[in-house]
């Protein structure tokens, strides 16, 4: 039974998704059917009708939306209303044209109401009253709407990369997932395709007006013709009788055409996404005490002076006059606020052990401006932002890092922040809450009205703008990002580039528990038994330093596992788990690409660090010699990055740990890779050489 419910509802479901899907079509052929069929009066009164209760229906959208995309079909229902008029002026003038002489009632009862009880019966005054109609509609709604959309969709496609580099940077810096950046993204191709169909779909709306006029004309003359030609009517009856209802018919269509003008005007004028457009323009509006006395003020000036009409000028002045103050005296009310508590008297202790505060293993110490940041009262998600980036990182390098611990610190400038590590300084920098910070990816000449800085993350030109400058920025190529962005990136780069430091013996523990969960038997075998757990976090720091992810838990324990009966230096055990790990590292340096542009060292130069760096006794590099190679080294990084490519050093194993820890001062971003890192299934291809000194 129950499976027969179930098999119901699903045919139901089915069939009412192949309902809606066929809506549309069946929508076009009915509405290309009033053009070429005969409709009947009555059936004419009910089109006409829901043709009014379409257009009042989306002009209500389009005063409740809260963004343009809430209303992302407009520009196909503008089409098909559009269409759905002129098949009604067609239908109706067949009517009118065919039945008109036996009286005014013979388009239907919608056309004779408004022509006799709108406009009274007379159409001249009918002819006057669509003139202006077609006036407003034209030349003012539609003229400017018109406008709006030409310059919002050139504008919107004009900002579409920085929007994307905006979402780019989000994603980055660990405030969204990658679900919620192809949402964003959507979005920005979304807004700009819709911006461009109502740049052509407002083409519409102007042809609708154009046609109404031509339709009036063609039915009045169409229509006084055939009534004084082919029904014998006089001139005076053929007038009376066609054109009212000419007219009462160019109305009934001209009134729903207005009402989609105006709801296209009010799609593409919306600003601001927090509420619907009766809520913005009350609040912005009718809030302001200044505003309203001023204006109550000047009513009632006017009211005093002779031969105007008092009662209207000082009875609305004095409303907003008495509307105006309330609000002033609302605004200086005090806010309730609850009695304070007693504070109780400390009472006089002796030092204790608890006194002793631990220093904070990661920490975050903010000015007294940033403090609203992470104020959830005041719209703070600095906190928000800071959960994300410690998500990102684990997702990414492979383990949780310790929570960030925010606190206020008043020796701080007020807009300064500070990051630590073990209570030492490892970054700082200034935000301001409320401004963005426009970045200068490179290559961007534009002038910016604004402070200019660097990016305390990656240390790029930037410049501190407001908001009225934020779409010009984006527009320009400039990644334009909040305060909470710029300090949650910091954080974010800070924490990848001391990652070693963070992998303390709390966070290793931490981890072996989460592998046990998934891999109880490795771990069992392996730590602390075959490695102990001191060598196990001396060998993940050592790939953490040089960027190397532990995501691949697995293969690391494995690699130790299958070593560590013969090896226990944690330097050699690291170089072997950097063979085992080395496709995820060259994927993590140079992405899928299997030919590998690398930086080689010249022969000469090779066999010298060999002998130096490889010697039994122990390393005997000239310090001349190492800081020519490292000066050089970081040249060769620098170029290459330049143009796009990864810097990337190819050395000798024997050397390779050497090398590394000598560049990685001055160049950290540069990768040292030994011969046996290169998987088989990659090729390598010699790029720029590292020369000596006779060079």
């Amino acid at each position: 039974m129950s499976l027969s419910v179930n098999s119901a509802r699903q045919w139901m479901g089915n069939s009412a998704t192949a309902a809606q899907g066929m809506s549309a079509p069946l929508l076009v052929v009915a509405i290309l059917a009033l053009m070429v069929l005969p409709i009947p009066a009555w059936m004419l009164d009910v089109f006409f009708t829901i043709n009014i209760a379409v257009a009042l229906m989306v002009m209500m959208v389009a005063a409740y939306m809260l963004k343009p995309l809430d209303f992302a079909a407009f520009p196909s229902v503008l089409l098909l209303s559009t269409l759905m008029r002129l098949s009604l002026n067609v239908a109706s003038t067949r009517v009118v044209l065919l039945e008109g002489h036996t009286g005014p009632g013979a388009a239907g009862a919608v056309i004779e109401a408004f022509g006799h009880f709108l406009i009274g019966g007379n159409f001249a005054v009918g002819l006057i009253v669509f003139a202006i109609l077609v006036v407003i509609n034209f030349i003012v709604i539609t003229k400017g709407a018109e406008r709006i959309a030409e310059v919002s969709a050139r504008f919107t496609l004009d900002a579409m990369p920085g929007k994307q580099m905006a979402v780019d940077a989000d994603l980055n810096a660990g405030l969204i997932d990658e679900k919620e950046a192809k949402r964003r993204r959507a979005e920005v191709g979304e807004e700009a395709n819709f911006f461009g169909s109502m740049d052509g779909a407002s083409k519409f709306v102007r042809g609708d007006a154009v046609a109404g006029i031509l339709i009036l004309f063609i039915n009045i003359i169409g229509g006084f013709a055939v009534g004084v030609l082919q029904h014998g009517l006089s001139a005076g009856k053929a007038a009376d009788t066609y054109i009212l209802m000419a007219v009462g018919d160019a109305l009934v269509a001209q009134i729903p055409g207005l009402l989609i003008s105006v709801a296209a005007a009010m799609v593409i004028s919306r600003v601001g996404k927090d509420s619907d457009m009766g809520q913005q323009i009350v609040h912005q509006l009718f809030t302001s005490p200044r505003v309203l006395g001023v204006t109550a003020g000047i009513l009632i000036l006017l009211g005093v002076i002779p031969g105007m009409p008092h009662m209207v000028f000082l009875g609305i002045g004095s409303l907003l006059g008495y509307w105006a103050w309330t609000l002033l005296q609302r605004a200086k009310a005090p806010p309730p606020s609850e009695a304070p508590a007693a504070v109780p008297t400390p009472a006089e202790t002796d030092a204790t052990w608890d006194d002793l505060q631990p220093v904070d293993l990661l920490g975050l110490e903010l000015g007294y401006r940033l403090i609203a940041l992470v104020d959830k009262s005041r719209q703070g998600d600095l906190l928000t932002r800071i959960k994300g980036v410690r998500r990102k990182f684990a997702q990414e390098v492979g383990f949780l890092p310790p929570p960030v611990h925010v606190r206020d610190n008043l020796e701080l400038k007020p807009s300064a922040y500070r990051l630590t590590l073990r209570g030492v300084v490892v970054g700082e920098g200034e935000a301001f809450p409320g401004m963005f910070l426009a970045i200068n990816p490179g290559g961007i000449t534009t002038p910016l009205i604004g402070t200019p800085t660097t990016d305390p993350a990656f240390g790029l030109p930037a410049h501190w703008i407001d908001e009225q400058q934020k779409e010009a920025a984006q527009m320009a190529g400039f990644t334009v990002v909040d305060s909470e962005t710029v300090m949650a990136t910091h954080l974010s780069h800070l924490m990848q580039v001391q990652a070693a430091k963070l992998l303390s013996r709390t966070e290793t523990q931490q981890l072996v528990e989460h592998v046990a969960k998934l891999a109880p038997k490795l771990i069992e075998e392996v730590i602390p038994k075959m490695v102990s757990i001191t060598t196990f976090q001396k060998v993940l720091q050592l790939l953490l330093e040089e960027s190397v992810h532990i995501r691949d838990i697995r293969t690391i324990i494995e690699t130790l596992a299958e070593h560590a009966g013969a090896i226990t230096d944690p330097q050699e055990l690291a170089r072997r788990v950097r063979v085992a790990l080395s496709p995820a590292i060259v994927q993590q340096i140079y992405g899928p690409t299997r030919e590998l542009s690398v930086i080689a060292i010249e022969p000469g130069l090779e066999r010298l660090l060999v002998q130096a760096l490889a010697n039994a006794n122990g390393p005997s590099l000239d310090p001349g010699v190492a800081d020519i190679l490292t000066q050089r080294a970081a040249e060769i990084a620098l170029k290459q990055e330049e143009i796009g490519l990864p810097a990337c050093l190819l050395v000798p194993d024997t050397i390779r740990s050497a090398i590394s820890r000598l560049v990685r001062r001055v160049a950290p971003r540069l990768q040292v890779l030994g011969h046996s890192e290169i998987p088989e299934t990659h090729t390598i291809r010699i790029g720029p050489i590292l020369k000596g000194a006779s060079a």
